[in-house]
């Protein structure tokens, strides 16, 4: 609902959403991959990627209803100026989660079996959110 209100779009709303299955799909490939098993640990990273991935969606569709905003018509020409504007925006949120989270992945300290699964869903979902951000999301 608070989307909704700030961008008074079902459209741009869902759009934004769009990014959550996304995500989610990477979270869960890299817990497959690991061999590690859903817990309470990975559902909080789930929580934590959902944010994240949609914080992008949200950077992306603002500086595209900017550049509207400033007479640019929509189009492919739209598109192509403000997901370049946003890569480096995109991107950078990405990785700054993904690193930090990659120490705690790796970890075999105490306590690890625990911080192990957030930190796998988190790069795993930021990976596949990255890519709907920059690739799908302008597309639809």
């Amino acid at each position: 609902f608070l989307l909704y209100f700030a961008f008074n779009s079902i459209k741009e709303t869902l759009i934004i959403y769009s990014a959550i299955p996304l995500s989610a799909v990477g979270g869960i490939w890299l817990l497959w991959l690991r061999d590690m098993p859903f817990s309470i640990s990975a559902g909080v990273g789930f929580i934590a990627l959902f944010g994240i991935a949609v914080l992008n969606g949200i950077v992306l569709i603002e500086h595209f209803n900017h550049l509207k905003n400033q007479g640019m018509k929509h189009g492919d020409e739209l598109v192509k100026v403000g997901a370049r504007d946003r890569l480096r925006a995109v991107l950078l949120t990405a990785s700054a989660a993904a690193l930090g989270f990659l120490p705690i992945a790796v970890s075999t300290n105490a306590g690890a079996e625990v911080q192990r699964p957030l930190a796998t869903v988190v790069i795993g979902g930021l990976v596949t959110a990255t890519f709907l951000t920059l690739i799908v999301l302008p597309i639809l």
